[in-house]
């Protein structure tokens, strides 16, 4: 495709330049040429005036020599003879054959005459004796002057205009094939079994719209294979309880051929089932790694997670704005466990600031990093440094899972702090915009990640899980769509 558009581009370009520049060329040559002869044409006026006043040979040089020459440096003047049987009158430089002066007088006009190193202009003009002619000599140099650099210059732009397109097609080329490579790259990465490719959504519209089709199909088929394992596990699980009363029963048999096939039976099927489930186990620790490594949409998982939130927000009567999540931002970790960090976060908003306090979600897409920013209207964190330390129960607001405040163990913090320096981040706590606390949340771009597994992201959301809502907490769960998250994936303190 990048070779097409050059070729196209090249074709096109040439083509319009050798449309304008060659009748351009031609039109400068043209030009030189007027401009050589009309350059004669007024050295043979000047001397018309001298004629109509005298023929003398003398006054005729005098005239010769005061008159301004052109290229050529050469006037001859051809006077007729003064009386019948007499001699003409020859004056000057001549260049031109006696019959292209007889010509030049039959005609009565100007004319032009080939002689040896270029054309003379003959001018007749009236005088006592007849019709003289004055010869004005143009050399072939002064018909040319110039047209050479005009045509070199045309021929500079028209290269220039050629190249330049070639140029911009090139760059065209490269930034609708590059977005194509990668997609095409992704997909052959991704059949051979890496369900950790993503594809950067950029380049042409067409292209991104594709780049974020692909993307969500590996999700989902990450999301299928997991789900997949996680059913074989169950029943690889579920085959233990009839296993053992079957071993159990294969023992009482007692002695005999029998008996002893019947019990090696039974620990060759007891053998295969733990290989199921060795291997079962392995592939949803694979899978869990490669959503891990794949990242997410940090921004469809905060509309995801405000969408469900703002019931209780509405409920109590609070004030929501989010902003920067109404275009995707992709982020190098699992979507389970940015939802689990993102709820611990609202969590604390809700539980330790009064009904009807504010808040706001950002989320900023530098180069090299991710920030959400979690910030709110309430009385803010006395010892931020201490809050993000794990086991810390003090007075604060954030800094206290517990609305009764003692026995904390800090984990909520601890688990948005674990997750970003996963990515090679870090948290922290200021003072907002709006007078209260201002979370801060830097997920790293650059690849600098510790990825803990699946355990990790299971015990993030067992964690969180046994949070207290209150009356309002459960009716807003109750009417959260399906999907969207429950009470007990919300915030962990």
């Amino acid at each position: 495709m990048r070779w097409a558009l050059v070729k196209v581009a090249l074709a096109v370009t040439t083509m319009v330049v050798v449309a304008f520049a060659v009748p351009l060329g031609l039109v400068v040559k043209e030009m030189a040429s007027d401009r050589a002869y009309g350059g004669a044409e007024r050295q043979a006026a000047a001397i018309g005036p001298v004629l109509a006043i005298t023929t003398d040979r003398t006054q005729l040089e005098r005239a010769l020599a005061s008159a301004e020459t052109g290229p050529g440096g050469g006037i001859g003047i051809h006077v007729p003879a003064a009386a019948k049987g007499g001699s003409p009158t020859e004056v000057g430089d001549r260049r031109a054959a006696p019959a292209d002066v007889a010509a030049a007088v039959r005609l009565g006009r100007a004319s032009i005459a080939e002689v040896p190193g270029g054309t003379s202009l003959l001018q007749p003009t009236a005088v006592a004796s007849g019709i003289a002619v004055v010869e004005v000599y143009v050399p072939d140099d002064a018909l040319t002057n110039g047209v050479a650099t005009s045509w070199a210059v045309l021929a500079g732009v028209g290269l220039a205009l050629v190249l330049g397109s070639v140029a911009v097609a090139d760059r065209l080329g490269t930034r609708m094939v590059r977005p194509a490579e990668r997609l095409s790259a992704a997909a052959h990465d991704l059949g051979r079994g890496d369900l950790g490719v993503r594809v950067q959504e950029d380049g042409p519209k067409e292209l991104r719209s594709a780049a974020s089709a692909f993307n969500s199909m590996a999700d989902q088929v990450v999301q299928l294979l997991t789900n997949e394992r996680e059913l074989a596990a169950d029943l690889s699980h579920r085959l233990r309880t009839p296993l053992t009363v079957l071993r159990l029963n294969a023992a009482s048999l007692g002695d005999g051929p029998a008996a002893e096939q019947t019990r090696a039976a039974v620990e060759q099927l007891e053998h295969e089932v733990d290989q199921i489930i060795r291997t079962a186990r392995a592939q949803r620790e694979h899978t869990a790694q490669a959503a891990a490594a794949a990242g997410c949409d940090a921004a469809e998982v905060i509309r995801e997670r405000m969408d469900f939130w703002s019931a209780l927000a509405e409920d109590e009567g609070r004030t929501v704005r989010v902003a920067g999540a109404d275009r995707p931002v992709r982020v190098p970790v699992a979507r389970p466990d940015l939802a689990a960090a993102l709820d611990a976060m609202l969590g604390n908003v809700f539980r330790h600031t009064p009904e009807g306090t504010a808040f706001a979600v950002d989320v900023h897409n530098a180069d090299d990093a991710v920030i959400v920013l979690v910030s709110d209207a309430g009385p803010g964190i006395a010892d931020p440094a201490a809050a993000l330390r794990r086991g810390w129960s003090g007075g604060g607001r954030e800094d206290r899972p517990a609305a009764a405040g003692g026995g904390s163990t800090g984990l909520g913090l601890d688990i948005v702090r674990r997750l970003a320096e996963s990515t090679g981040g870090d948290v922290r706590i200021g003072r907002s915009v709006l007078g209260g606390t201002e979370v801060r949340v830097w997920l790293a771009l650059d690849g600098r990640r510790a990825h803990a597994g699946a355990r990790r992201g299971h015990r993030l959301r067992r964690r969180i899980g046994g949070r207290v809502f209150g009356a309002r907490g459960r009716r807003a769960a109750r009417t959260a769509a399906p999907g969207a998250g429950s009470p007990g994936r919300g915030a962990g303190s």
